[in-house]
């Protein structure tokens, strides 16, 4: 065979390889309808949708900042790229207003939308798959009842090989169906109800458990600690700092501001915003079942402090920090820092954002504030005066080689911040 036909039977083969896989990543379309009417929806069926949309957050993903509600365009940075959260206000043409119901359940369980292209996963259907019948069903009315926004996000931007969208299916085949809800007898009924909520609806582990190179979770370690946003998850599955109580946990999760842990800011803020508008019975089911998560039971570890911290990094602390954070809570509102997971966490990254970026609640709402000191320390000094806390307040030995995150938080500024946290 010469070298001409062998190059030409390669492109043959790779041709109907391609077209072989094609076949197979592909799904079928299903039929649009005419978008539903309020009236299609009993009125308790689409309050019980609302409850279920605030347990999974999904006004934040799908909704830009300033934009109208569910219209989409919010940006999602990912490893791979940038992802848009899409329109899903039931506007017939840019939403999904002529989606039916089935088309809606098979998006929500097999990642597939109404035409039958792939979905990106960091829309959590390896969660929502999870969702029984009637609680689908609840969402479906919910969103079909939002106001209409006939807008468009921006394209995605994502690296190759990671915008050809009929490689999702490979992802699929490897990961989608791996997840459960877990059942235990002997447990009783609130924890059975958070297990099925934290596995599907809420979709703790999105955030929670470490994920591979290819984005999927890690779920031999589920929940101990994973990466949202640029910032880091703390472990569920064991405390930090002061262990929480589950009364705390609650107020927290709910928005509320226990002075013993602080509130939540950064990517954690607008799940507590929408967990306060959840029904209450089911927060309390997700405290009963993360709370059984720790493998610690115990108060955390307090050996004495040492001589770890540096002279600068103290004198950067009384000039800075002190006058606020001694004395905590009862001392003006300022969190005791040894009762925040910040200066406990395997990284630096969470710290590093909140000195540098400060805190700000919402506008209007009450929360964490504090101001943002990027102007205010150099480099060297950020890390002194993060390694001083970690030191006195964790009685941890110093992070190694903060520097990288330092640069990576540097680069990608976020006015949100987190103060506390599970």
């Amino acid at each position: 065979m010469t070298a001409r036909n062998a190059i030409a039977l390669g492109i043959v083969v790779a041709l109907v390889a391609a077209g072989a896989f094609l076949v197979w990543a592909s799904a079928p379309s299903l039929d649009p309808v005419d978008p539903p009417t309020h009236a299609s929806f009993a009125p308790d069926v689409v309050e019980r949708g609302a409850r279920l949309a605030a347990l999974g957050d999904c006004i934040v993903c799908h909704t830009a900042v300033g934009g109208a509600a569910y219209a989409g365009g919010r940006p999602l940075e990912t490893p791979f790229g940038v992802l848009y959260g899409t329109n899903i206000t039931p506007a017939p043409e840019r939403g999904i207003g002529r989606w039916s119901e089935a088309a809606f359940v098979r998006a929500m369980r097999a990642g597939l939308d109404r035409e039958g292209r792939h979905l990106y996963p960091a829309f959590p259907y390896d969660h929502f798959r999870l969702i029984g019948d009637d609680d689908l069903h609840a969402l479906y009315a919910y969103i079909m009842t939002r106001e209409p926004v006939d807008a468009a996000p921006p394209p995605n931007r994502l690296r190759f090989p990671f915008n050809v969208r009929p490689l999702v299916a490979v992802w699929k085949a490897l990961y989608l169906d791996r997840g459960r809800v877990e059942r235990d007898g002997a447990r009783d009924a609130a924890w059975q109800r958070g297990a099925y909520l934290v596995a599907g609806v809420a979709h703790c582990g999105a955030c929670h458990t470490p994920r591979n190179r290819l984005g999927a979770e890690e779920l031999d370690r589920a929940y101990e600690g994973g990466e949202a946003e640029g910032w880091d998850a703390p472990a569920l599955t064991r405390a930090f700092a002061r262990p929480w109580q589950p009364d705390d946990l609650q107020r927290y999760l709910r928005g509320a501001l226990p002075h013993e842990h602080g509130g939540a800011a950064g990517p954690m803020a607008p799940v507590t915003r929408d967990l306060a508008q959840a029904a209450d019975a089911d927060v309390q089911a997700i405290v009963a079942y993360v709370g059984a998560l720790r493998k610690d039971t115990g108060a955390a570890a307090q050996p004495p402090a040492g001589a770890t911290a540096s002279e600068a990094g103290r004198a950067l602390y009384e000039g800075a920090c002190a006058a606020c954070h001694e004395g905590g809570g009862d001392a003006g509102g300022a969190l005791d820092l040894a009762n925040s997971s910040l200066a406990a966490l395997p990284s630096p990254r969470n710290l590093f954002r909140v000195i540098l970026h400060g805190l700000a609640p919402q506008q209007g709402e009450r929360g964490p504030w504090m101001p943002a000191f990027a102007g205010a320390f150099s480099d060297a000094e950020t890390i002194e005066l993060a390694q001083y806390v970690r030191g006195r307040f964790a009685h941890l030995a110093p992070w190694s080689d903060p520097s990288a995150i330092l640069r990576e938080v540097t680069r990608t500024p976020d006015e949100r911040a987190v103060s506390g946290g599970p």
